[in-house]
């Protein structure tokens, strides 16, 4: 996948939209033949530093906003889409649309995220039901009680819980128990010893103790607190198994009955917790991390009711607090966008509001979108596109030196059932029992939360529908999911900022999409994890056991390449645990390159803008990822993130690919250059 972060029973996601109109014009003065100038920069060897040379002008030339982490490609179609969104908004916002209607929930929630004046003067009594049910507490029985009712509403307090597939079984849904429960974004932010984690670790407690004072406690008591917190979750964090670890799918597949998980956690009484969220009707559940759960219950037995207040009390307000006044906004930025980020100023509130909407209906507004900018023939050169990838993969599997006939007959089965999601749905998700209304800004989030909960665990039990997306097609991002072996690329994914699609020409949209999007997705369904799944989304062995080794040490080459690679000081990449991204980084590189050789343009062989179509290519493909981070974003997401840095997107695959070398004639003396014989071979 490109980007994609999971949460409780809902999937956030990467707010932009593919600005795609028939009629949509170039930025003043851009051509095919010119716009990479606004791209290149030539004072850089492209052997030397190949992410720069192809992307460092742009780069220098936009330097990151105060408002922002970051900037790149993906912020720039964001900005376009904030702007449409705002006029739709704004235009639903006056409209007297009859209640229950789409146009109606929109402006609602635009209405309640912009009065300010409302949500700095409810403060934060909007939260007092959730307030009262945490103060009338009495017994261990009773935080279980509260932590599965404040689950339903998005507040991942104590575990993760959410409804999926059943990695051995993909037609059926199952209700998966999973670490968390804690504050900080991974669990090495509670040990790790180096200055910059341990500052962070000092100014969270600093965070939690000024929070709780807001709420209404003396500051002795909330510094008090906020330790009993820090503890308590370096407690859960402890047991919480390391990001790499995460990857195993078969050691985080741990089927329990449920009276089976109860005996692993007597103190929770699960049968009573999945009554409480809305679970029925289960005898089975997935345990994640055993271990995390016994620490679970270590904590439920030894920690007091007062601490789980205390405990829920901070989990409660740390997810609703950008939605509440000004103090708990700001302090919740403070810490989560300066310190982990880095980022200097917050984001207009506009902004913020239709991200939000995003993640609570992004499939209402995708529907408007579809109908007013997706082109029917934009979508028939992706449609065709992707189909020349997978026959590209096809090929480069049948030429592979290393797997077996047995195991490549099964490559081809399984690589012929991937379905194909382009664009947008076909059948749109249905939100009329969602109640937005204009009373209270928090409590329409905590009714999406509700509603995000009841859509899904309406599931289990039931058919699973192959055809639903889970991305929406403003999005710009993509993802491959192995249980139902399946790509899902949205509208957004292959808009290039400032050309209309027209104008971009094969060799860079097959490095901009074949390669880092498709090829990148499809690759997936074969790398370190994809390749436990069978054809139909199951978790089952279907390579050789020789096959499997030969792979294995093919894939160590790439945890040893990245683990070798050192951002910001010291800072090396986690090799094992970006390892798929850089599998498919590098297996998109090479399929999308195949599928490009057989387009006219790369038989014609004509320069553009000075540049072969082999290196439109590979620029095509650096396009993908132009941008940068703030240092604090780069620290935070080396330890919390699988996917490389951006420039290592680039930079990683490109030393491993024969016809980079080529196409920019690298010498043994640049400084990226890589004997052959130390390139890594995988597809």
């Amino acid at each position: 996948m490109k980007k994609i972060t999971f949460v409780f029973l809902s999937i956030i996601i990467a707010f932009t939209f593919y600005s795609c109109k028939p009629k949509q014009k170039a930025s003043a003065g851009l051509t095919a033949d010119n716009f990479l100038k606004e791209y290149i920069d030539t004072t850089v060897r492209p052997g030397d530093d190949f992410f720069k040379y192809s992307m460092g002008k742009w780069v220098k030339d936009n330097p990151i906003p105060e408002t922002e982490n970051s900037w790149g490609i993906w912020k720039l179609v964001n900005e376009e889409t904030l702007t449409r969104l705002r006029e739709i908004n704004e235009e639903a916002a006056s409209a007297k649309a009859a209640k229950g209607t789409n146009e109606q929930k929109i402006g609602d929630w635009w209405y309640t995220g912009m009065d300010s004046a409302a949500i700095e003067s409810q403060g934060i009594k909007p939260l007092q039901p959730e307030l009262d049910m945490i103060s009338n507490i009495k017994t261990t029985a009773d935080v279980v009680i509260a932590v599965a009712s404040l689950q339903t509403i998005g507040v991942s307090a104590l575990c993760g819980i959410y409804p999926g597939q059943d990695e051995m079984n993909s037609a059926k849904f199952v209700i998966h128990l999973y670490q968390g429960g804690i504050g900080l974004p991974d669990r090495d932010y509670y040990f790790d010893t180096d200055g910059r984690t341990k500052n962070i670790r000092e100014e969270y407690v600093k965070h939690v103790a000024k929070m709780l004072t807001m709420m209404g406690q003396d500051s002795t008591q909330s510094k008090t607190d906020a330790a009993t917190i820090m503890r308590m979750e370096t407690d859960l964090a402890k047991a919480s198994r390391k990001l790499a670890d995460l990857r195993d799918p078969y050691a985080n597949y741990n089927k329990f009955s449920v009276d089976g998980v109860s005996k692993l956690t007597p103190s929770l009484d699960w049968k009573n917790f999945f009554e409480v969220s809305g679970v029925k009707d289960i005898d089975t559940v997935i345990v994640g991390q055993p271990e995390f759960f016994k620490q679970v219950e270590k904590s439920l037995k030894t920690e007091s009711v007062d601490n789980w207040k205390t405990y829920l009390r901070w989990n409660l307000i740390n997810t609703f607090a950008d939605k509440l006044s000004s103090n708990f906004d700001k302090q919740n930025f403070y810490f989560y966008g300066t310190v982990l980020n880095g980022t200097k100023a917050q984001r207009p509130r506009w902004k913020r509001v239709l991200d939000d909407e995003e993640n609570a209906m992004g499939f209402m507004l995708g529907q408007l979108y579809v109908q007013k900018y997706y082109s029917p023939k934009v979508k028939a050169r992706y449609d065709l596109m992707v189909d020349n990838v997978l026959a590209a993969y096809k090929e480069r599997i049948e030429k592979l030196d290393w797997m077996s006939d047995s195991t490549k007959q099964k490559a081809y089965a399984k690589l012929g059932t991937v379905m194909k999601k382009v664009g947008y749905p076909d059948k749109w998700r249905d939100y009329s029992t969602l109640e937005i209304d204009r009373s209270s800004y928090v409590r329409n989030a905590i009714r999406a939360n509700k509603w995000a909960t009841d859509f899904y665990l309406a599931k289990i039990g039931k058919p699973v529908d192959r055809t639903e997306w889970e991305m929406t097609p403003q999005t710009w991002n993509a993802y491959y999911n192995p249980s139902n072996n399946e790509i899902v690329l949205p509208a957004a994914a292959f808009i290039v900022p400032g050309m209309p699609d027209s104008l971009v020409d094969d060799a860079i949209m097959y490095g901009y999409a074949a390669g880092s999007t498709i090829g990148h997705e499809i690759t997936h369904g074969f790398d370190d994890q994809g390749s436990q799944f069978d054809d139909q989304g199951n978790l089952k062995e279907w390579w050789t056991k020789e096959d499997r080794e030969k792979f294995q040490q093919r894939c160590q080459g790439i945890i040893n390449q990245f683990n070798n690679y050192v951002v910001l000081d010291s800072l090396h990449i986690n090799g094992d645990a970006t390892q798929g991204e850089n599998i498919a980084d590098l297996g998109g590189m090479l399929i999308g390159m195949d599928a490009f050789k057989k387009t006219d343009q790369y038989k014609e062989g004509k320069v553009i803008g000075g540049f072969t179509p082999l290196q439109r290519y590979f620029l095509g493909f650096a396009l993908s990822w132009y941008g940068h981070f703030r240092d604090a974003t780069i620290a935070m997401r080396v330890k919390t993130d699988v996917h490389s840095p951006n420039f290592l997107r680039v930079n990683g695959p490109v030393v491993n690919v024969d016809d980079w070398y080529t196409a920019f004639n690298i010498q043994p003396t640049d400084k990226m250059y890589v004997p052959d014989s130390l390139r890594v071979r995988i597809w």
